[in-house]
């Protein structure tokens, strides 16, 4: 799945497209947001109309994701490959311990 790649060599090739302060900074508060949504999705499952806060974060922080790369001039990394969906977790980890 990481198409020879180690998870250090994704993480340096999301990094260099994720420059501007502004996508840094809507990237580090949205990755987080939308990884929370999701079990919040399973939460709403079982809590009638609880639905719709999972929905709108997700939805919000994609928004964020998007603001940020317009600002960085660049698609985002997924455009040319899905698996990057995959990497922005793993990066927001290693900016937060300074790695990224």
């Amino acid at each position: 799945m990481l198409g020879g790649k180690t998870w250090e060599e994704w993480i340096a090739q999301y990094a260099t497209s994720h420059q501007h302060p502004a996508n840094r900074f809507f990237h580090t508060l949205g990755i987080p947001m939308i990884a929370v949504s999701i079990p919040l999705f399973v939460l709403a499952y079982f809590v009638p109309g609880f639905w719709i806060w999972p929905a709108a974060l997700f939805v919000v922080c994609w928004v964020f994701q998007f603001i940020g790369h317009i600002f960085e001039g660049k698609p985002p990394e997924f455009f040319k490959d899905w698996r990057f969906l995959f990497v922005g977790l793993r990066w927001w980890f290693a900016k937060m311990r300074g790695q990224a």
